[in-house]
């Protein structure tokens, strides 16, 4: 589907001649990783050295109207035009100045990568966008992840001409992905070697970047057995079974990059030499900021300790406590088989600062850590997004995870635990 695509897009830019007017606006949308940018790319700057003019910018570096504007008129006109735009230009500065300059002789392209960052911005910029043709012989190339209907304003606008790249097939990735083989090895071992990864991997992740940053850091354990004379490359079932376990922990760390390929080594060679680290997951190890982990802590003591108990944790004269009374040794069942309860955000915030080391002050920075926390899906809101005077969450990690986390900070949790008394 990939070359069908890119020879349709090839074939139709050849057929174009200078004076030809193309579509006003083109909306490819599909995954990461599906080729869009490429095709794009290669069609602009090497396809039969036709050096079409165009302006290819991303949406993610243009943070400002101003820095959009600033970039069209630099790609085709020069930075002497660019610099008459004023401090804070509008969309008519922008027109006022394109009006000024010579019209095209042949269609000029604008390719915006990332463009559902442009639902983000002022409301009138993406149908006039959509529409610049009418000024002049322009065709605006949308790049996006999602799909158009996201897009669509409410008070309308001119329709691009929709064309979707979708993800690459199983074969299609085999045959991707053994280009990038090892020059140590042959190319018969290195594509059995990510037929292995794509049997683990494919049912979960089809984002080809990721699957290739994978088979990047995971082929040295691949090949440890050849390296070291224990197996020859014909023994498929052996190399299997060396390097199932290891792609099977891998799993857990898919999309979250916690660790760098070396570090992952590493981490992998303790774990041989020492034991230390047998059992855990890599997930396990995710690094936090320093702050971020007196949250994640005091949330969990918000989850597993009844708030009956705050008291006598975390205040220094909370009065005599009978222990008979405290503890209930007459309870069936503990907090940790119930699960984890919700919390309202003060009390989270209450045990934060009765943990953490030092006088912290109540700034936004704690705040936005929370809501990081919320994204990693290390905490979890369990109340209404309107909701906003009064938000609860969830703790959703475990305890081995959150004794790990403790530990880093010097923090023993065990003794604030109401189940461990």
């Amino acid at each position: 589907m990939y070359y069908v695509l890119f020879t349709y897009w090839c074939n139709y830019l050849i057929s174009l001649t200078p004076h030809q007017y193309c579509y006003p606006s083109i909306f490819i949308y599909g995954h990461r990783a599906s080729g869009k940018s490429h095709v794009i790319n290669f069609s602009f700057l090497h396809l039969l050295f036709l050096q079409l003019p165009h302006a290819t910018l991303s949406c993610v570096e243009c943070v400002s109207v101003a820095l959009l504007f600033e970039q069209v008129l630099r790609s085709f006109f020069g930075c002497d035009v660019a610099s008459l735009l004023p401090r804070s230009p509008s969309l008519t500065d922008f027109v006022r100045i394109y009006r000024q300059q010579s019209p095209a002789r042949q269609t000029r392209y604008i390719v915006m990568e990332k463009a559902e960052l442009l639902r983000d911005a002022d409301a009138n910029l993406l149908p006039a966008l959509l529409r610049l043709q009418e000024l002049d012989n322009v065709t605006v190339i949308l790049l996006s992840e999602i799909v158009w209907d996201t897009f669509r304003p409410n008070t309308g606008c001119f329709e691009p001409l929709l064309l979707h790249f979708p993800d690459y097939s199983k074969v299609e990735l085999q045959q991707i992905l053994s280009q990038d083989r090892h020059p140590s090895y042959s190319a018969e071992l290195y594509s059995f070697y990510v037929s292995i990864l794509l049997g683990v991997f494919y049912s979960v992740c089809r984002d080809l970047r990721e699957l290739r940053h994978l088979a990047a850091l995971n082929f040295s354990k691949f090949c440890e057995p050849l390296a070291e004379g224990k197996v020859k490359e014909t023994d498929t079932h052996k190399l299997w079974k060396n390097i199932e376990p290891h792609l099977k922990k891998a799993m857990q760390t898919v999309y979250l990059r916690e660790v760098s390929s070396l570090q992952w080594e590493q981490m992998q060679q303790m774990e041989e030499e020492t034991g230390a680290l047998k059992g855990l997951s890599a997930h396990t190890h995710v690094e936090l900021p320093f702050y971020s982990k007196f949250l994640l802590i005091a949330a969990y003591l918000a989850s597993y300790n009844p708030a009956r108990t705050d008291k006598r944790f975390f205040l220094k004269h909370h009065g005599k406590i009978k222990k008979t009374n405290f503890l209930k040794k007459n309870e069936k069942t503990t907090n940790h088989l119930l699960g984890p309860k919700p919390f309202p955000l003060d009390r989270l915030l209450a045990i934060f600062y009765s943990v953490v080391d030092g006088r912290v002050a109540p700034t936004a920075s704690i705040f936005s850590q929370i809501s990081s926390l919320v994204t990693l899906q290390l905490l979890a809101q369990v109340s209404h997004d309107d909701q906003l005077d009064s938000p609860k969450y969830k703790c959703a990690v475990s305890l081995e995870f959150i004794c790990n986390i403790s530990r880093t900070v010097n923090f023993d949790i065990m003794k604030y635990l109401y189940d461990f008394l």
